[in-house]
């Protein structure tokens, strides 16, 4: 019996460092994230964080880049509480939710952690346990799923 052919990359999609990505359950159509394949977990910019009855959380998030328009609240179950270091070695304990999220075509269920991203670059990182979904990243492309239209872009700019 003879074996089908392996595609070039073993049937991973290719990512760039940073893509536009949905979480649709979440509310958020739109998002630009950095793929890290350094940081094992993901993390979602979140504000006003609430913890509620019933092991639930209640959040805030702005969506775009160095904006706080167009903020989306957000109520969903607690997944874990997990204790995070950063890359400078500091460690806090965040909420952990689950999350489904689109990324260059493919659907995926992630856990994201919750936590002040207000003074980074992007408003999501995308860690390893989300792209062992299937994603090869190549450091050195941008946008390999294709680029949000451009009103979400200028808007994710403060230019809406």
């Amino acid at each position: 019996m003879a074996r089908e052919p392996k595609s070039p990359n073993g049937g991973l999609v290719v990512a760039g460092w940073r893509e536009w990505a949905a979480l649709p359950g979440l509310g958020i159509p739109w998002i630009k994230v950095k793929l890290d394949t350094g940081a094992r977990s993901s993390a979602l910019h979140a504000f006003d964080l609430e913890e509620l009855p019933g092991d639930r959380v209640r959040f805030s998030v702005h969506p775009w880049q160095d904006t706080d328009a167009d903020a989306v609240t957000i109520e969903c179950d607690v997944h874990d509480r997990r204790t995070i270091r950063s890359s400078s070695g500091h460690t806090q304990e965040r909420i952990v939710v689950l999350a489904e999220m689109t990324l260059a075509g493919r659907v995926f269920e992630a856990e994201v952690t919750l936590s002040n991203r207000d003074q980074m670059g992007f408003r999501m990182l995308v860690g390893r346990e989300a792209l062992r979904n299937g994603f090869l990243v190549d450091p050195a492309r941008s946008f390999m799923a294709g680029r949000a239209p451009k009103e979400i872009r200028r808007r994710n700019r403060g230019r809406a």
